[in-house]
């Protein structure tokens, strides 16, 4: 692959949520990867390219740079406040960044502390550190609830457990203590005939996504959608929102058919169903579906191709429906309808729409092979999918 100049074609990026004790998505770490090893980055590039998508006054970022060099020049640049800093802890406890850290932290930037520290930190740094970072793997006590840290290690700061995959981890790690985990715990095991998820809303919405495959009547449509209006309300909501960009103002349901038609106004029901389940646990699940369904689709802007595009962004938001309703794909679409090429992806893992699903997922992961394995198997530059993500991560925060 032919290495790309500008910072975007030198760096792969991954994502994933920082999540608080009440399920709330709290901020979005973004991961930075050098693709060659001792590339020289410019910190300032990187910062116009965030600020894009996470402007002064909007949502937190929390950045998880894996390049010294890269971090250094970060610190210089003095990053806007709501930028929170991961520093690794060889850095921490180096004198020759106490004053870069003494900088940021008096101008009001959040400083999280990542890895436990070889030795004691100086006594005049640790202050300026707001967070731990804790990889669940490597918490000493993940056996001893409530238990304290073994001699010599202290826990004098709130932590946050990294590495969470699961609801159950996730649960666990508060019990412990944990202000927030960072991590996606949405790979809990779903079992074939398992009792679907109890939630009305969602009943309506899988009705409603019949009744517009169907092209029933405008006036069935409605008196579905009467039965639950706080998502008649979320609705015109989403669909009304920036990142969708329509040219006039939707009133009503009536008026969203007439402009949209009935096939792209499986798009926002889509993403209605995605988003509608009432389960504080499903919140970062949520999260997550809306960010597949934005990237699904931006990684296939160029091609031109609409009835693909919006079908990428129907699989992405889908894709974790099996968690939300708690069956599995194969029971779940025969009430839901979805176009064949979803369905082999969502069922069968299969399909043209495969390799881009791989990437998206590998892309929510923590390594760096796995996102070049996928990207190698699109053909697709790093700049390229780079731009994608954050175009994606930019339209899912006017969603919210």
């Amino acid at each position: 692959m032919v290495q790309d100049s500008n910072i975007l074609g030198q760096i792969a990026l991954s994502y994933s949520p920082m999540i608080d004790r009440n399920r709330s998505v709290i901020a979005t770490r973004l991961t930075v990867f050098p693709l060659r090893p001792g590339a020289e980055l410019d910190g300032a590039a990187l910062l116009d390219a965030i600020t894009e998508v996470w402007p002064v006054g909007g949502p937190n970022v929390a950045l998880n740079v894996l390049s010294e060099q890269l971090l250094r020049d970060l610190f210089a640049r003095q990053p806007a406040t709501h930028m929170m800093i991961e520093v690794p802890a060889f850095m921490a406890g180096d004198p020759e960044h106490t004053s870069a850290l003494a900088t940021l932290h008096d101008n009001g930037n959040l400083l999280l502390l990542k890895g436990r520290p070889v030795s004691e930190l100086p006594r005049e740094v640790l202050p300026f550190f707001k967070q731990s970072i804790i990889d669940l793997a490597d918490d000493r006590r993940i056996d001893q609830i409530g238990a304290v840290a073994p001699n010599g290690v202290m826990r004098t700061i709130p932590h946050v457990q990294t590495g969470v995959r699961t609801v159950s981890d996730m649960e666990a790690c508060f019990r412990r203590g944990a202000a927030a985990v960072l991590g996606w715990p949405i790979d809990d095991a779903i079992a074939g005939n398992t009792r679907s998820a109890d939630q009305p809303g969602l009943e309506v919405i899988v009705q409603l996504i019949d009744q517009v495959h169907k092209e029933e009547s405008i006036e069935k449509l409605e008196n579905t959608l009467k039965r639950d209006p706080p998502l008649a309300y979320k609705l015109m909501r989403y669909i009304n929102s920036p990142a969708f960009g329509l040219s006039v103002e939707i009133s009503s349901f009536r008026h969203a058919i007439m402009i949209l038609g009935y096939q792209r106004l499986k798009r926002w029901l889509a993403l209605l169903l995605a988003t509608a389940s009432k389960d504080v646990n499903m919140r970062p699940v949520m999260f997550c579906s809306v960010r597949r369904g934005l990237l699904m689709e931006e990684l296939v802007r160029s091609s031109g191709d609409d009835e693909m595009r919006g079908e990428m962004f129907i699989c992405g938001v889908f894709s974790l429906l099996d968690r939300m309703f708690r069956q599995p794909f194969s029971d779940l679409l025969r009430t839901i309808p979805v176009p064949e090429r979803v369905y082999q992806a969502l069922t069968d893992g299969t399909g043209p729409y495969k390799p881009y699903f791989d990437l998206v997922r590998a892309i929510e992961g923590d390594q760096l092979d796995d996102i070049r394995s996928a990207a190698d198997n699109l053909l697709t530059s790093f700049s390229e999918i780079n731009r994608a993500v954050l175009r994606a991560l930019s339209n899912a925060g006017q969603l919210e």
